[in-house]
């Protein structure tokens, strides 16, 4: 008989049993992304994100889990609800705080019901899942619940009163190149001219580029990669949601999942864009730069994660939320998806009314968008 629980800080469970249920190949979900955002004190109460994650646990081994978060605001999500809480206030009616399955401050698809490969019957599990926790947002009394970035909507029609909404990103796909000309063959002729002419800007500025992973990468390099971090949020207004201690925690325990692409200016570390590995994506999160090189955003964050995918056989890089510019680039506009529960019956009627309009400006968006393909047919 299994029985479930909810924890309100990874350190109540042990390492290995969380990953033994999410598998090594999935690493934001993996427990030491998580808890190194929890340690550092990125994802805590006090900023917003009070953990409170689903375990599943049958014969002393856990056999599903989702990671969740009571929200008290609806920033670091990338799946903009804002407006929601603005019609909730206007009613009088407080929308925070709300239940959130998300990885913090991380736009990437994947799943959020995660169930040990020990489960027969997963699509019964998975609604079985989301209705004990649908019971739990009932009962901790907040107005609703959302799940964030997921991969697959097919087994969420059958759950009662969850709406389903439709979002883009622009994501890179691997046709079987052998090497990165084979992808600029596939590419218009004045396309091909943009990208090698783009990719000057290494050699115009004497530029060296290292891509670093596992051992290669060194304490020097992730003090260098904070401070651009540092400088991006500062210089674009954003916010720095992860702290210094976020980034040494996963040098020290997630390296391997890593990948650094570093720009050198006569061994001097110029720039500098922070990636995680799978077996089948290559996931673009978060690049800075010390001083303005014109088009070496464009080399660090896309043309070098479409060369390292190329060379290792990586089916798909996401580069992260937002950005029409990635699309001559080679990188084609892809659906995502949101889930939501709102327990309020006349609001939830009034935002099934605004996601019915948002997805048919979505598709209609996508549709025009892959007009623009840079491909040749």
């Amino acid at each position: 008989m299994s029985k479930y629980f909810f924890c309100s800080s990874l350190n109540e469970i042990n390492k290995s049993e969380w990953n033994e249920c999410v598998g090594d190949d999935h690493p934001f979900l993996q427990y030491e992304f998580l808890n190194a955002l929890e340690k550092s004190k990125s994802a805590n109460t006090k900023t917003g994100w009070q953990p409170h994650h689903f375990i599943e646990r049958e014969n002393n081994k856990i056999i599903s889990l989702c990671p969740l978060y009571i929200k008290s605001h609806s920033f670091g999500e990338y799946i903009f609800d804002h407006s929601w809480a603005d019609a909730y206030h206007r009613y009088g009616i407080s929308y925070y705080p709300k239940l959130q399955s998300a990885i913090p401050f991380t736009p990437v698809t994947g799943d959020r019901i995660v169930l040990n490969r020990c489960v027969k019957n997963k699509k019964k599990k998975q609604i079985e899942v989301i209705n004990n926790i649908i019971e739990e947002a009932k009962k901790i009394n907040v107005s609703s619940l959302h799940f964030n970035f997921i991969n697959d909507v097919s087994n969420w029609h059958d759950v009662d009163n969850i709406m389903i909404r439709s979002g883009m990103q622009f994501h890179w796909h691997n046709n079987e190149y052998k090497k990165f000309d084979d992808f600029l063959n596939d590419l218009s002729s004045r396309k091909r001219k943009i990208i090698r002419r783009e990719r000057q800007c290494i050699e115009k500025n004497n530029l060296k580029v290292k891509l670093l992973n596992g051992d290669d990468i060194k304490e020097e390099h992730i003090k260098f990669f904070y401070e651009c971090y540092l400088d991006t949020t500062g210089r674009k207004w954003g916010s720095t949601y992860l702290t210094k201690d976020f980034f040494f925690e996963i040098l020290n325990n997630f390296k391997d999942k890593i990948l650094l692409i570093m720009a050198f200016q006569e061994e001097k570390m110029v720039a500098s864009a922070i990636n995680f590995i799978s077996r089948t994506h290559l996931y673009g999160r978060l690049w800075g730069s010390k001083y303005e090189v014109p088009f070496l955003h464009f080399e660090l964050c896309y043309y070098q994660a479409i060369e390292y995918a190329i060379k290792n056989n990586i089916k798909i890089v996401e580069a992260g939320a937002q950005g029409e510019h990635k699309l001559q680039r080679g990188y084609v506009p892809t659906k995502t998806w949101s889930t939501h529960w709102i327990k309020d019956q006349e609001f939830s009627k009034a935002i099934q009314n605004f996601l019915d309009n948002e997805g048919q400006l979505i598709d209609n968006q996508k549709e025009k968008l892959d007009d623009f393909l840079p491909f040749k047919n």
